[in-house]
């Protein structure tokens, strides 16, 4: 008697399904009211449930993720090689606003231990962010940084860290052309976000071509600085607290990264006599993200952030999902839930101008999957879309940003940034976030320095290998030890405990990404 396997079906017109078994299906396994294998089928690829003919549709998750390129019998591994990727959908002749979510009580009473800021927003983390203009000052920065950790923030007890804000921008870019306006509103908005506590201090090189005044204009944010006022007079402006490496009174290496130290210390004395206090979930701002996916991040990990994510917004907090092409073909899904036509034409109007973007770089979007995507059972972009769209749950969508652009809206919104890890989570940041959440099935140590990331393995086998840099182990939903709510709610729960300073396994091994810009104008 052969031996009898259940596999993962998302849709009830799906013609392929997933192997869930860890190192797969040997061929002549009988698929549990299905085929038997005809070949051997790895661990979260696709299984031809029928005869599938050549050139005719491929299903999964109920959408079209391509045509076969060639016949396909029941039982067959259904691959990348194996499939034709179908065009793109046409931006014109969407639903807009069409779909009304489903009216859900609101969830009170919900709260964590955050840091209010003068501006009204509220910080998960008391941090010292450095700010810069320019690569050029990072390296004295890194020194200084090592210093204020070893030597000043054994004083300030209340203080969780320093965060050198560094980059590979500020100079030898034409900062005046289309496009340049998102680095810039991007570094910006990062100085502003709420783990920062409204403290803004800048290391510049002084020659660049971002000037700390152009990067960081009056108004921008206010600026409370008792020493600039203490010597002069009551009635004058408070001033950027800028550190310049190219000024006079600078002699020699050691003489500005002293300048740093010091200039650290005077903010350093105020984040520390911030206290946590009790504030409303309404209050977070979560990021939501994948990376390094398979084909159980739509079936595991993203549902449950979905389910999570919708919890957030009944309890009144605000939500950022993104990653514009691993959305892209869910365009219409997204459409159809925006909660005004003009939230609708918003959208769009991110699609187009990413989709201009590519094309200027001769590529499509069909550029984004990766090896490990495909090694994970990912046969193409379409597919990858349908299980990442999950994760922004079935909320009403209220908003749409740009990139760089900082939230202004609570409840579900689209932030539209490239598919990178490392630039989605920079202007994530730069929108407001103060807490993130990160799916991943092949496995990536992602970390952010100015925010807390909690990691969701997809794959029980990838949460046992990574036992501690795994947060959450969303592939007990595929083990059937844990269902998508109930995983849903745990994951709730640990955001407002992290929230609140427990650490992720990130913070605790000290696990950071550097920032990386988003940059569509061109490099001089």
């Amino acid at each position: 008697m052969k031996h009898e396997a259940a596999v993962i079906r998302m849709h009830e017109s799906d013609n392929v399904a997933i192997v869930p078994n860890d190192g797969g299906l040997p061929a002549g396994t009988r698929i549990a009211g299905g085929p038997v294998l005809v070949e051997k089928v790895p661990q979260a690829h696709k299984v031809a449930l029928v005869d599938i003919e050549a050139g005719a549709e491929v299903v999964r998750y109920g959408v079209v993720i391509g045509r076969a390129k060639e016949a396909l019998p029941a039982g067959s591994w259904v691959h990348e090689r194996r499939l034709e990727m179908p065009a793109a959908r046409a931006l014109e002749g969407l639903p807009i606003a069409t779909v009304k979510a489903a009216k859900k009580p609101a969830l009170d009473g919900y709260t964590f231990q955050g840091y209010r800021n003068p501006d009204g927003s509220v910080g998960t983390r008391n941090l010292l962010g450095i700010t810069t203009t320019v690569q050029c000052v990072a390296g004295v920065l890194e020194v200084a940084v090592q210093r204020i950790r070893s030597e000043l923030l054994p004083k300030y007890p209340n203080v969780d860290g320093v965060v050198g804000l560094e980059h590979t921008y500020g100079c030898g870019v034409a900062i005046d052309a289309p496009g340049a306006e998102i680095p810039i509103r991007t570094l910006r908005n990062i100085a502003r976000n709420p783990n920062f506590g409204g403290e803004v201090m800048v290391v510049s090189l002084g020659c660049e071509k971002l000037q700390p005044e152009r990067l960081l204009p009056p108004g921008t944010f206010a600026i409370v600085d008792e020493r600039n006022v203490a010597d002069v007079g009551a009635n004058e402006e408070a001033k950027l607290d800028v550190v310049c490496l190219q000024d006079a009174a600078h002699v020699g290496f050691m003489s500005m990264v002293d300048d740093i130290v010091a200039t650290a210390e005077e903010h350093l004395e105020r984040l520390n006599g911030r206290r946590r206090e009790t504030v409303p979930a309404s209050e977070l701002v979560v990021g939501v993200q994948c990376g390094g996916s398979d084909a159980f991040s739509g079936v595991t990990a993203n549902p449950a952030v979905g389910f999570c994510a919708d919890l957030l917004v009944r309890a009144g907090a605000s939500v950022m999902f993104s990653e514009t092409t691993e959305v892209r073909d869910a365009v219409e899904q997204l459409t159809s839930r925006a909660a005004t036509p003009e939230v609708a034409q918003a959208i769009i109007r991110e699609m187009a101008w990413y989709d201009a973007y590519l094309q200027r770089g001769g590529v499509d979007r069909s550029a984004n999957t990766t090896p490990g995507n495909k090694a994970g059972g990912l046969s193409n972009i379409v597919e990858k879309a349908m299980g990442s769209i999950v994760k922004s749950g079935t909320a009403a969508i209220t908003g749409v940003l740009a990139p760089g652009d900082r939230l202004q809206t609570k409840g579900l919104s689209y932030a539209a940034t490239p598919a990178s890890d490392f630039i989605c989570g920079t202007l994530q940041l730069a929108a407001g976030m103060n807490l993130h959440v990160f799916t991943t099935g092949r496995g990536t140590p992602y970390g952010l320095a100015a925010c807390p990331v909690v990691k969701v393995a997809t794959r029980s086998e990838l949460a046992r290998r990574w036992h501690d840099l795994m947060d959450i182990n969303a592939g007990r939903i595929a083990d059937g030890e844990a269902t998508i709510e109930s995983l849903g709610w745990e994951m709730f729960h640990l955001l407002l405990d992290v929230a609140s300073g427990r650490k992720t396994w990130a913070e605790h091994w000290k696990l950071h990404n550097a920032l990386v810009l988003f940059n569509p104008a061109p490099v001089t």
